[in-house]
Order: C-alpha cells, then sequence, then structure tokens
C-alpha cells in the first residue's frame, strides 16, 4: 500500500483532507468465515484545489483488489439493460457492421459486449480478474486478462486492433495512473472513433449523502471539471457529457481525438452548473463530511432501535456500500442478523469486518425479518420487484441514504 502526497489527476500537492472514514476493510474480499482477520487500511478523502479532484489517501496494490473478484455486473438486470441500451445506440449512431471493433476497459463478465456480440461487431474486452474473464469467455467474449495502460495500447495498435468505439464504464475510479489510462485510451482509438466513459459524479455522491461509494477500490470521485482537464492534459477532446440517474447519478462521456468532433453545448452547461454548485469550494465537502457523521450516527440509532424492540434486522446487497456503511456505522453480526445476495459467488461468505453471513435471497422469506436495510438503493425499484413477495407479507425495506427512511412499496 503507498500514500498519495499529490493530485492524481494534475500532480498538485497540498491535498485537503475533507472526510476520514476510518480504517476500513477492502469491500470485496469476502472472507469465508465469519472470525476471519480482515486487513483494513486507512480510508481518507481528499480535495485537491487546483483540479477539482476528490481521491482517496491510500493505493491498495490493483492486483490485491481485482485479481479474483467477486462482483459480476450480469446479476443486475438493471446493468445489464443499462448496458444494452448504449450498445445498441452507438451501433447505430456510429453505423458499426462487422468490419467495426469496440473495446470494452473492465469489461467484467461480458454484459455489455454480448450485445455488440449479437449484432456482429468484433469485440475485445479487457479484464483483469482471471475468474471474472472466464465467465466473459464461456460467452464467446475475446477477453485479455491485464491491468489497462499505455503498454498494452501500444501492443492492441501493433496488433492492429484500433477500436471504433472503447467504452470504459465504472473504471476511470480505479485506475492509479490516470494519464496513462486516458493515453491509452487515445492510443486503441481509430482516428474518427469515440471513448464512452461513465463515472458515479462527485457532484450527485455528495448531494445524496453517498459516503458508502467511498472505498478503496474507488481512488478518485469525478466531477466534469476534474474531469475535462484530465481528457485535455493526455490527448483527449471531451465533445458531450450526459447526466444518467444509474448509480444514484453518474455522467456519461464522449470523448475523441482533438478536432475529430464538434463539442456540444451540453459540456459548457455542465461546467456551468458545477462552478454555481461550489464544484472548486472546499467547503463544499467539508459540510458534506458533516452530512455524513450525521447519517452514520442515524443508521446506528435506528438499527439499535429495532433490536430494542426485539426485531430481527436483515440486509439486501452484499454490496461494496452496505461493507462500507455496516464497518463506518459499527454494525455487527449482532446488529444485523444475515445479508442476501443474488450472486452465488458471495453466497457462503461473509461481509468483511463484520462475521455477518451472506445468504441467497429466499431467506428472506423464510424468516421474514421485520426490517431489512436496502443496501443496493441505486437498484432499489429492481430489488422491490424482485422481493415483492416479502413486501405484500409484511416485511419492510429500509433505505439508509441519503436518509434512514422505509421504502415504498414497487
Amino acid at each position: 500500500m503507498s500514500s498519495q502526497r499529490c493530485c492524481r489527476a494534475c500532480g498538485a500537492a497540498g491535498l485537503e483532507l475533507v472526510l476520514d472514514l476510518g480504517e476500513m476493510p477492502l469491500v470485496n474480499a469476502l472472507p469465508g468465515s465469519a472470525n476471519d482477520d480482515v486487513a483494513r487500511y486507512p480510508l481518507q478523502l481528499f480535495f485537491c484545489e487546483r483540479c477539482t479532484l476528490l481521491q482517496i489517501g491510500e493505493t491498495v496494490p490493483p492486483g490485491t483488489l481485482f485479481s479474483d473478484y467477486t462482483y459480476f455486473s450480469s446479476y443486475s438486470d438493471t446493468m445489464v439493460a443499462h448496458a444494452k441500451a448504449i450498445a445498441e445506440r452507438l451501433a447505430s449512431q456510429q453505423r458499426l457492421d462487422e468490419s467495426s471493433r469496440v473495446i470494452e476497459l473492465a469489461s467484467n463478465d461480458g454484459y455489455l459486449l454480448q450485445h455488440y456480440r449479437a449484432l456482429g461487431v468484433q469485440v475485445l474486452g479487457i479484464e483483469p480478474a482471471q475468474n471474472v474473464a472466464a465467465v466473459a469467455r464461456v460467452r464467446g467474449i475475446e477477453t485479455v486478462s491485464e491491468f489497462f495502460g499505455e503498454d498494452l495500447a501500444q501492443r492492441l495498435v501493433e496488433h492492429k486492433k484500433r477500436a471504433n468505439v472503447v467504452h470504459a464504464n465504472n473504471v476511470l475510479a480505479h485506475v492509479p495512473d490516470l494519464g496513462g489510462f486516458v493515453r491509452g485510451i487515445a492510443s486503441v482509438l481509430k482516428s474518427d472513433g469515440i471513448a464512452c466513459i461513465e463515472v458515479p459524479h462527485a457532484v450527485a455522491m455528495v448531494d445524496r449523502v453517498a459516503f458508502d461509494t467511498i472505498y478503496h477500490e474507488h481512488l478518485c470521485y469525478f466531477s466534469v471539471t476534474a474531469l475535462r482537464s484530465l481528457f485535455e492534459r493526455n490527448g483527449l477532446e471531451l465533445f458531450a457529457v450526459e447526466k444518467l440517474t444509474i448509480h444514484g447519478g453518474s455522467l456519461r462521456l464522449f470523448c475523441a481525438l482533438p478536432y475529430s468532433r464538434r463539442v456540444t453545448e451540453s459540456v459548457a452547461e455542465l461546467l456551468e452548473e458545477e462552478a454555481q454548485w461550489g464544484v472548486r469550494d472546499v467547503a463544499t465537502y467539508r459540510r458534506f463530511a458533516q452530512r455524513v457523521e450525521a447519517l452514520g450516527a442515524h443508521v446506528r440509532s435506528t438499527v439499535a432501535g429495532f433490536k430494542a424492540q426485539g426485531h430481527r434486522v436483515a440486509a439486501y446487497g452484499a454490496s461494496a456500500k452496505g461493507c462500507v456503511l455496516m464497518n463506518y456505522a459499527g454494525l455487527k453480526a449482532s446488529d444485523v442478523d444475515f445479508v442476501v445476495d443474488k450472486s452465488p459467488h458471495k453466497q457462503g461468505r461473509y461481509v468483511p469486518g463484520t462475521g455477518v453471513p451472506i445468504c441467497d435471497p429466499k431467506r428472506l422469506l423464510e424468516e421474514m425479518p421485520q426490517h431489512t436495510l436496502l443496501f443496493v438503493w441505486n437498484i432499489a425499484e429492481e430489488i422491490k420487484r424482485q422481493q415483492a413477495e416479502y413486501l405484500r407479507s409484511g416485511g419492510e425495506f429500509v433505505v439508509p441514504v441519503p436518509e434512514v427512511r422505509e421504502s415504498e412499496a414497487a
């Protein structure tokens, strides 16, 4: 592990500490027993006054985090539908055919590239997690199990594997070398190619008090303001941006080689919106830290109140979000009886740092806990549809972010 002393994007020194979440385990390193000791690392959020990038101060080696991974995108119906929509849209807009190539960086289990492949487009996935890449290959997705950067990009170019479209969905935050990653994208794009990059929006994270999206895998938290300068310094031009609701509020950024596309008004509009919001003001993030502390205390007191009444408490989603929230709020197996998750890759394991077991979702109906914390609040409607019988039978979902509240039925 290494500590960051300068900005990961622009190199500026003197980063401002704005939030300290204490010592936190690695959120996807799910232990096999309740008694497994897990490593903990400092989790602090810093702000760069020069380029506005939010970033954590510690870097856990990527191989430790991603070589064997428990997150499979295809277990979320929402993610698969989201991927299908953008694949079909770009295939049409860019007039992709069998001579075209789409590359996805951090391609996971092929959840996105499968839709291009179904349209007859050549695809290539870059996925460093060997176990996840193996699932993609079973689906017929050619996948390279390496971390993407300038070296791999150069090899792809040498093998004549430039891309008409490069996707990078929710991966930029995981990258220690931001400049090298962006330069690599610029290298593999064809002269008229585009990069479609999705990241959670730091503005939405702050507004929603979504501190549970801050963990060691996410080194950075992006605004349009921070990203435009990052792209410009490393050979890409941001020509359009869209705001998405997925993941509680995200950005979809379209980039190309400089001067190859007309820059749309969407870029200036989002930059102005962020300026008015206070993207450059450190006080914006200090107020966020105060709200995080209050929310953590509210979660603790709410669960304590349920248990004082003799009620059983479960949770839905053995997610990174859930791990952060439980550890920050100090919730243990005495507070939360079990967590359920749809992914069989997580069932039978435990939430890191808590001793809480992860079970099949059918356990909700079998045991009918009165309250279930909805850790995956970003796909709340999907989960409520899946668990309609639990709700009809008298169970209650409790959404912890941005405030603790009972969820309405689907």
